[in-house]
């Protein structure tokens, strides 16, 4: 199917698996038939154009799938009555307009809390930005058939859990739209651990991921606005992403941030990512996102690495620590305490972080390099090249390694 196609059921996904989920409990069921419907589409609209109303098209075809579907489950009872209701509703469900509502709570129904991390993102990929599941297992870096199974186990663990396409008590409401936002956050950290936007013709993940994942952020701010968490995941992914463009030189090796020619940075995403910072952080409690997003505002607000502000960048990632302690939150206050105070200094704190994490050998080549212990340097260099997943990353890290010898 061409990407004109794509587009359109990409974003009309959410909406019809929404229409088909408000009026019948089984996810898992719901799902399936979209997909049916979704490989109707692909070979009829090719051949026979685009519909006039392509989402209310695809839910008549999945609404029929899903009759099908009822019908041959010969198991349940009751089902000719069951299947007669499904009908009615379906046939006014084209003409519904819920696609706000029903992506927030597709969103909410895939980060339900039975579900791992992975999990949740992998469903959500598949449910609300409507990727294939050979398109999610590239993304995740594992064979498309133990994706296959790790959606079917997700949807099982929903239906045992009883998840259902409803708005969850008020009270949940927090929990669950901050798994969401971490959902979004993993898809497009996921992206980003790619390193290399592939070459090859067509779309794939790692060139989908970052936009779709900035297109979730940028809906669940404006479904639940008045969060300033959402507001700081959307600041995170704009800075983030606008310096998507200097990452990698033309021959596609990693330029890393103190070389990068800032003049390629997104300025558009920067202004926003900036705008959006600046309104959350006085708006209500301080969370995560904002502060990581904050730590992005000022390394995008920096005219180089020297004249970045060091010493604020370093208050921000000890608050962040306090908020969210993660080795990631940890790992960045080391590097900023080697740049505001000195590598040795930086050093100390990287003795706090696990041994498998490439980025923490990196870090450590970096400081010993200042230091002068060359020897040492090269190690760690080539240690975290061992470990990185990314190619480009790969590459920049030996060569580290050599030069230090």
């Amino acid at each position: 199917m061409n990407n004109e196609f794509e587009d359109v059921w990409r974003r009309a996904t959410p909406h019809v698996l929404g229409a088909l989920a408000r009026r019948h409990d089984n996810f898992a069921d719901c799902e399936d038939a979209v997909q049916l419907a979704l490989v109707a589409a692909a070979e009829q609209w090719p051949r026979e154009g685009l519909p006039d109303n392509p989402t209310g098209w695809l839910i008549r075809v999945a609404g029929r799938r899903l009759i099908d579907l009822v019908r041959t489950d010969v198991s349940r009872r009751s089902r000719e009555e069951r299947t007669t209701r499904l009908t009615d509703a379906v046939a006014t469900a084209a003409s519904e307009s819920t696609v706000a509502d029903d992506t927030l709570l597709l969103l909410i129904l895939c980060a339900h809390p039975a579900l791992t991390p992975s999990s949740q993102a992998a469903l959500m990929l598949r449910a609300v930005a409507g990727l294939t599941t050979r398109e999610i297992a590239m993304g995740f870096f594992v064979p498309e058939a133990t994706m296959a199974q790790r959606i079917s186990r997700a949807k099982a663990s929903l239906r045992d859990a009883g998840g259902r396409f409803q708005s969850p008590p008020r009270s949940e409401l927090p929990a669950r739209l901050h798994a969401v936002r971490h959902a979004v956050a993993l898809l497009y950290t996921q992206a980003h651990s790619l390193g290399e936007p592939s070459r090859s013709p067509g779309r794939t993940p790692d060139s989908l991921l970052p936009g779709i994942a900035l297109r979730l952020s940028r809906e669940l701010h404006r479904l639940a606005p008045t969060d300033p968490e959402n507001a700081g995941l959307l600041a995170l992914l704009l800075l983030t992403q606008a310096r998507a463009p200097a990452r990698l030189d033309p021959a596609g090796e990693l330029v890393p941030l103190e070389d990068q020619d800032r003049r390629l940075w997104n300025r558009e995403y920067i202004s926003e990512g900036i705008a959006l910072i600046e309104k959350a952080l006085p708006t209500g409690y301080v969370g995560s996102f904002q502060l990581q997003a904050a730590i992005a505002a000022v390394h995008a607000e920096g005219a180089s690495t020297a004249s970045t502000d060091w010493e604020q960048i370093l208050v921000l990632y000890e608050m962040l620590e306090q908020v969210d302690p993660t080795p990631a939150a940890t790992l960045g206050r080391a590097v900023a305490t080697a740049e505001a105070i000195g590598p040795a200094a930086g050093l100390a704190i990287l003795a706090e972080l696990p041994e498998s994490s490439h980025r923490r050998h990196a870090a450590a080549g970096h400081m010993l390099s200042r230091l002068g212990r060359r020897d040492e340097a090269r190690s760690e260099f080539l240690r975290a090249a061992e470990l990185t997943r990314s190619i480009p990353e790969q590459r920049y890290l030996n060569r580290l390694g050599t030069q230090a010898i």
